[in-house]
């Protein structure tokens, strides 16, 4: 080959290479003038963004009139479509049914615009992943709006997609009238905010209910065994309480005995019930999906990415027009050829928490190449509904970590002009992406991002866990806790009530103590209180008498005889104003002898002292007035008879007050019924018997 020649094919690759380049500049020009036009018309892009998704809606439905997304396999898989075609059949009109992601269903008129584009009369329903969100009839008479209006209100929010439908097919098929009441019933029910009772619950349900359950199982048999004894002693001991009788052939242990056997079946009975009340296995509507129901848009995008290396989800709303697809195809094939460059696959695919990926980008990114085959590239995710954009380099020889990881949040989220624009501007931060990539420095290492954070297992995701796990054996120590608490609580109240009762049943002073409490000068109201005071101790242990001996019987009759002398005269057992001091001093020492009498108590005299000073002990000869050397021998008291002077007798020696002045006070003993007082207990029941018979 001649130089000339040579020179001649080398001007001929130059100006090749030179037109080459006119023409992808030309190319890039066209694209950018489409583009610009495009922007400046949004209504239309818009329109061609719905009638897009309408078209691939209505073809699905011409196939069958039930179509069920695959993206929402955690919560409503694709194999649940039989069961909305059954449910349709209810309506009793041909009935399509749309099930798709909420925000893949917020274009104004997508009914609309999918009847139009499949051409046939019926009831069109959509679903998304909670309810039915709209429903529109055409061509058919159907309470579409009503019905729609009772699934909406009747129901809870976590009733889910599929009893939802089933609430509004029941209701079209009542017809209009029975559905217009019933819509404007709901609504007057459920308008104001209210809505029906949850029907699952979530984790943290389960876990109060296990830790209720633990508290239970120990908390209530605990409590038995301490408050039910503690109880019956306060029962039994209270002010004013009637004296114990022991059952024949029953002893205290039996009784112990019986409470622990009651605490265990108690123990066992809340084991063995918690299970039936707490009965719930699940925290969702949705059936466990199933392996196809997880894989299907995995294999439909990968299926898509083979094809192309740019896949644009049919279902949602299209983000990139004709000019922008045709960019960024431009754009991938340019890095494809670069050096360090390679593939790239784009997937405007939604981002749901409720896919088989749980929303996870990473993760969704992983599954897609392993379903292509591991194959190297640079994965974009690009969420058409939310707008968001994540990169990932599994295996190219770029510098990712200063690339990827700082994209500016106009291109990875973007900005308050991307969140206004229904397509989120995708198609110009897909673009500046690209530039970036372009960018990118080459490594002479592949780089990978790693294995993705592992999401929720779908299947296992809304399964309660049992309710004997976990929180329940925190429940247990919590039970023992919460008993001893209640009980500490009981207590007290108890205490506060014991207090309240005495104050209104004061009891009896105890009967060591009367020798240094009891008054030498008693007044009358004193007298009145403690004589009521000791006839409602009496009268509580006297019961029905069944327990009573001849000497506490006769001694308890004399102390009513007095008492039913002041009934008589106007007054009662609560009000004894009417009785004269002796007769009030002779009611003390009576009815403090017979519940003597009643414990066994074998003394026969009070002091001669001091009757109100209880029981004598023995007998001397006292002076009983500081004038002369007068004694007399008298019972005394234990205080009386070891601990009192000779000369302190005189002031220790019981006066009574007068009926019209308490100033003017004589001896207990000038009076003829408190006379036989020192002569013993049997003299003094007799002496009143005698005064009664003498009036």
């Amino acid at each position: 080959m001649t130089a000339g020649g040579e020179r001649g094919r080398t001007a001929m690759r130059a100006a090749a290479k030179k037109n080459g380049a006119i023409r992808a500049r030309l190319l890039t020009f066209l694209a950018l003038l489409i583009t610009a036009f495009a922007t400046a018309t949004p209504a239309a892009r818009a329109a061609t963004s719905t009638d897009t998704q309408a078209a691939y809606l209505a073809a699905q439905l011409r196939t069958d009139p039930v179509y069920v997304t695959d993206q929402l396999p955690r919560e409503i898989p694709q194999s649940t479509a039989p069961d909305f075609a059954k449910l349709a059949q209810r309506t009793g009109v041909p009935t399509y049914v749309l099930v798709l992601p909420a925000q893949a269903t917020t274009g104004v008129g997508l009914l609309d615009a999918v009847h139009d584009r499949l051409g046939k009369d019926g009831l069109y329903v959509l679903i998304d992943e909670s309810t039915v969100t709209e429903a529109k009839a055409y061509g058919v008479q159907a309470p579409a709006e009503d019905a729609a209006t009772v699934a909406f209100y009747e129901l809870p929010y976590d009733a889910g997609p599929l009893r939802s439908f089933e609430r509004f097919a029941d209701a079209i098929a009542q017809g209009a009238q029975k559905a217009a009441t019933r819509a404007e019933t709901a609504r007057e029910k459920y308008g104001e905010g209210d809505e029906p009772a949850d029907l699952y619950i979530g984790p943290s349900d389960r876990e109060n209910q296990s830790t209720l359950t633990g508290a239970a199982i120990t908390g209530v048999p605990l409590l038995m065994l301490l408050l039910v004894p503690y109880v019956r002693r306060w029962w039994r001991r209270r002010p004013g309480a009637a004296p114990r009788k022991q059952a024949k052939g029953r002893s205290k242990s039996s009784g112990v005995w019986i409470l622990a056997a009651l605490a265990l079946a108690t123990a066992v009975a809340i084991t063995l019930t918690a299970p039936l009340v707490f009965d719930q296995t699940r925290s969702s509507a949705s059936p466990p999906p199933r392996a196809i129901d997880l894989n299907a848009r995995l294999d439909r995008v990968a299926k898509g990415l083979a094809e192309d290396p740019v896949y644009a989800d049919p279902e949602s709303p299209r983000v990139l027009d004709t000019a922008q697809m045709a960019q960024l195809h431009s754009r991938i094939e340019k890095f494809s050829s670069s050096k360090g460059g390679g593939p790239v696959f784009v997937a405007l695919v939604p981002q749901i928490y409720e896919d088989e990926s749980q929303g996870d980008e990473d993760a969704f990114a992983a599954a897609v190449r392993d379903k292509l085959g591991g194959k190297d590239g640079v994965y974009i995710v690009a969420d058409p509904l939310d707008g968001y954009i994540d990169v990932f380099n599994h295996g190219l020889g770029l510098d990712t970590y200063s690339a990827f990881f700082d994209l500016p949040e106009s291109i990875s989220y973007g900005d308050s002009k991307s969140d206004e624009a229904d397509d989120h501007l995708l198609g110009e931060r897909l673009d500046d992406l690209m530039v970036i990539l372009d960018k990118t420095a080459r490594t002479d290492e592949p780089t990978t991002p790693g294995d993705p954070y592992p999401v929720t297992d779908p299947i296992a995701e809304d399964e309660l866990r049992p309710l004997f796990y976990g929180e329940f054996w925190s429940g247990l120590f919590l039970g023992v806790l919460a008993a001893l608490l209640f009980f500490g609580l009981a207590a007290a109240v108890l205490g506060i009530v014991r207090r309240l009762l005495r104050r209104r049943n004061p009891e009896p002073l105890p009967t060591s103590a009367l020798p240094q409490v009891s008054p030498a000068a008693p007044s009358l109201s004193y007298l009145r209180e403690t004589a009521t005071t000791e006839i409602r101790a009496m009268t509580t242990a006297f019961g029905t008498g069944e327990t009573a001996d001849a000497r506490s019987l006769d001694r308890y009759e004399a102390t009513m005889v007095l008492v039913d002398e002041a009934s008589a005269a106007g007054g009662s057992g609560e009000d004894l104003d009417v009785l004269p001091a002796a007769a009030l001093v002779v009611i003390i020492v009576l009815a403090r002898a017979t519940r003597a009498a009643l414990a066994d108590d074998d003394t026969t005299r009070c002091c001669g002292v001091n009757p109100l000073h209880g029981p004598a002990k023995s007998s001397r000869h006292v002076r009983v007035s500081t004038e002369g050397n007068r004694r007399k021998m008298l019972p005394l008291c234990d205080r009386c008879l070891n601990n009192t002077a000779p000369n302190d007798y005189p002031a220790l020696l019981l006066t009574l007050p007068g009926p019209d002045d308490e100033s003017e006070r004589t001896p207990y003993y000038q009076d003829d019924l408190l006379s036989a007082a020192p002569e013993g207990y049997t003299k003094l029941v007799r002496k009143v018997r005698e005064s009664t018979l003498a009036h």
